[in-house]
């Protein structure tokens, strides 16, 4: 019993010493965290947002679904701009060539009064510089040259209906020399199958009467649309040789007001080009008109002038037409005058296109007029598909112009560009400045003037 007393003391002591550390770290924790309102303080929406919990470690991520543009690969987006705006343009030249189809006699009119004016301009403009006012050079030269068209278009027709008596006689002697030596070769021709090819020829024709008859009918349109279509090709070289200047103006204003000086520009390079073509082929055509019909005429083949006027006028097609007028003339020699005469005028017609091809057209053209010979081939094939013969002529000079103008139109972009740039500063200027030439002196410079690099 003595002893319980003593223990009761030593409990009640260190109870009295655990209340006593208690409230030192109650005191201390205040002191750490200050009152609301004091500078510091939390409030309880902070410490909620301290004490949020982490997700659990075995929550799924879900990956956001990509922009459906960014998930198409950017060769296909390229692709896909290309392809439509190609389609527009597809659908605008479709348009462009169904209108130009339902005005082709307008078009093909116009055209040819280009190239004659252009053939024509500049002996207006020589006269013009003799004192002659503009309305009487104009009407001087389109009425001589009117009138020496009209003159060799009359001259062609007297030679053939002069020679076509001689040239019926010769085909018929002709055809009985191929007959002969048919009969006489090696190829056991009898005179039987002969007859039968000449009687299947005759039922070819008695069968086909109606069609020829509409041909011939059509041959009249074809006539009457020309006519039409010269009318209007001279009226539009008069307005073009008098008043050419004032219509490219009026054409210009509808050109937008930012690409007016580009197209301004490249207008008289266009007309140039096309002048250049015309006269050149002029003269080239000349020069083979008349060798090839000397070379005709020493050979005694018939029609020998009406022959070198074809090949003067299919000239203006290029390739195509040489090939043409040079076959007709071989043709015409084989059946009038044999095989050695056709042969000759083989050999003279390569001859004179061979000079043509490596000294004339080189000569005479030049620079102006430089067109790759499959772009030719190609221009003349399609003009042919799309308005036929008229088609043929005026697809290459079309091609050279088109050539010049995106040539023009490309350099004066590229200047455009350069010059509204920002000017070079540092060292690329030092590297643009122009290089002072070898030998010369270098400027003086003044004391004063702080060297290139100098802070």
């Amino acid at each position: 019993m003595s002893k319980l007393p003593g223990w009761l003391g030593q409990l009640g002591a260190e109870l009295s010493r655990l209340s006593e550390r208690l409230d030192e770290r109650r005191a201390e924790t205040e002191a750490d965290d200050p009152l609301p309102g004091e500078p510091g303080a939390r409030s309880g929406k902070d410490e909620a947002v301290d004490h949020v919990p982490a997700p659990p470690t075995y929550a799924p991520s879900v990956a956001a679904r990509p922009d459906p543009v960014a998930a198409i690969p950017w060769g296909m987006r390229v692709a896909a701009e290309a392809g439509w705006r190609l389609l527009v343009l597809a659908g605008t030249l479709w348009v462009l060539m169904r209108v130009i189809s339902a005005v082709q006699l307008v078009v093909l009119a116009f055209v040819a009064a280009l190239l004659v004016t252009a053939l024509l301009q500049p002996t207006v403009a020589r006269l013009r510089r003799y004192g002659l006012p503009r309305g009487l050079a104009t009407a001087v030269t389109a009425v001589s040259g009117f009138v020496i068209m009209g003159l060799v278009g009359w001259f062609v027709v007297w030679q053939v209906m002069d020679n076509i008596d001689t040239l019926s006689e010769k085909v018929t002697k002709g055809i009985e020399d191929l007959k002969n030596w048919l009969l006489a070769s090696p190829f056991h021709v009898t005179d039987k199958q002969i007859n039968n090819i000449a009687k299947n020829l005759s039922d070819t024709v008695g069968t086909n009467t109606e069609a020829i008859t509409s041909a011939g009918l059509q041959g009249v349109t074809v006539v009457v649309e020309f006519m039409t279509g010269a009318l209007l090709a001279m009226f539009s070289t008069l307005f073009l040789l008098y008043d050419g200047a004032r219509i490219w103006q009026w054409v210009l204003k509808l050109v937008p007001a930012q690409a007016r000086p580009g197209v301004a520009g490249a207008g008289p390079r266009a007309w140039r080009t096309l002048t250049a073509y015309v006269r050149g082929t002029v003269i080239v055509a000349l020069i083979d008109a008349i060798f090839i019909g000397l070379g005709i005429y020493f050979l005694d083949v018939p029609m020998a002038v009406p022959l070198a006027v074809f090949i003067f006028l299919f000239a203006f097609i290029p390739l195509v037409g040489a090939v043409v007028s040079g076959a007709l003339a071989v043709v015409v020699a084989l059946v009038t005058d044999g095989v050695f005469t056709a042969l000759m005028v083989l050999a003279v017609v390569l001859a004179v296109q061979q000079i043509e091809g490596h000294i004339l057209q080189p000569f005479i053209l030049g620079r102006a007029v430089r067109v790759h010979p499959l772009a030719v081939v190609l221009s003349v094939a399609a003009g042919g598909m799309i308005a036929g013969i008229g088609g043929a002529v005026v697809a290459v000079p079309l091609v050279a112009v088109t050539n010049t103008v995106v040539g023009y139109l490309r350099s004066y972009g590229q200047e455009e560009s350069r010059r509204h740039s920002p000017p070079p500063h540092g060292a690329t200027a030092l590297d643009a400045a122009p290089a002072a030439a070898p030998g010369a002196a270098a400027p003086e410079k003044d004391e004063g003037e702080p060297s290139p690099g100098a802070s």
